[in-house]
């Protein structure tokens, strides 16, 4: 029987290049615990059952931008912080793009997800600089989520934070990075996303 990580996933997330198996398997496992909890978080929130179903839908397709498989060969040479930061805040832009040409409601989400959600409540985000509740509130909700699940996630290069350190850090970036009271709707419903993270990817508890 296949498992809820390849069910829940959209076709295009799952196909989306890594450097590295492992690393891919841990993007694929993100996104889809990213689709469930923002979904969840949506519903604590009171959007109604639909339009939760349809952010835990478009929401795995948050980074497309940063995965297009268009890109140029990577330079031998490492790029200035310049040229980084240029390149960091074209991928909204660019995984909009590839979203918005479709008339199918999924996709003017994710859409809208991909282009909006790093902005930051505080208006220092990118590409807009959007502030407040000028961001999208589907952005907001997922901006939350990804920090969180991102924290916590196992990383090639770093084990993963403890959930209650995690969960700090996530109270500490209310009002700057984040949207304060989706913040605070996490945090008062954390047990209960955190143990939704973990039956729909059991591989978490190795974390």
């Amino acid at each position: 029987m296949p498992s809820p990580l390849s069910l829940s996933t959209p076709a295009a997330a799952r196909r989306a290049p890594a450097s590295h198996a492992g690393e891919a398997e841990e993007n694929r496992a993100h996104r889809v615990r990213l689709g469930h909890l923002s979904e969840a978080l949506a519903r604590h929130l009171g959007l109604d059952a639909d339009t939760a179903q349809l952010l835990r839908l478009a929401a795995p397709l948050h980074d497309v931008g940063e995965c297009h498989p268009g890109d140029p060969f990577e330079p031998d040479w490492p790029l200035t912080a310049a040229e980084e930061r240029r390149r960091r805040q074209a991928q909204p832009e660019r995984g909009a793009a590839l979203l918005r040409g479709s008339q199918l409601p999924l996709f003017a989400l994710a859409a809208e997800i991909a282009l909006h959600h790093r902005e930051r409540w505080d208006g220092n985000g990118y590409p807009h600089g959007l502030r407040g509740k000028a961001i999208p509130l589907s952005a907001r909700i997922v901006a939350v989520v990804d920090y969180f699940d991102a924290l916590t996630m196992r990383r090639r290069f770093r084990p993963a934070r403890a959930d209650d350190r995690g969960l700090a850090m996530l109270a500490e970036q209310a009002g700057s990075a984040f949207d304060p009271e989706i913040v605070a709707a996490f945090l008062a419903h954390a047990p209960a996303l955190i143990a939704l993270r973990d039956r729909i990817d059991p591989s978490r508890g190795d974390a």
